[in-house]
């Protein structure tokens, strides 16, 4: 049996812009990637903690150490800059394996969108 279980986590990350004329997807800091095990075109759940939104959407590699969070295309509509979210990634793996996964989970600092060490 497979199940579906939480692989990655960026917990309350502020976001810095939103951009509804690009193709869609979310820009997040290479560095916060790296520190959270996501990598770019991995599907994401997106929740806005400001309004209540969730989504999903792709993740698109942003400047390392920049602390871009940019909502874009249509899910720019689900946010404004200043919000504060919650991004998730999910694997799919068996069920004994599951067991025993810790998934990669970071909390940066939601003024800076810095990873805190």
């Amino acid at each position: 049996m497979f199940i579906e279980i939480l692989k990655s986590k960026i917990h309350r990350i502020t976001v810095t812009e939103a951009n509804l004329n690009y193709i869609g997807s979310i820009t997040i800091d290479e560095e916060l990637m790296e520190a959270a095990n996501i990598i770019a075109n991995e599907k994401v759940s997106i929740v806005n903690n400001n309004n209540g939104e969730r989504f999903d959407t792709y993740v698109i590699k942003g400047e390392r150490g920049s602390g871009i969070i940019c909502l874009n295309g249509a899910a720019a509509r689900k946010v404004q800059p200043g919000d504060i979210i919650i991004i998730m990634a999910y694997a799919i793996m068996d069920f004994e394996e599951a067991k025993n996964f810790k998934p990669a989970i970071i909390f940066p600092d939601t003024k800076t969108n810095k990873l805190i060490k």
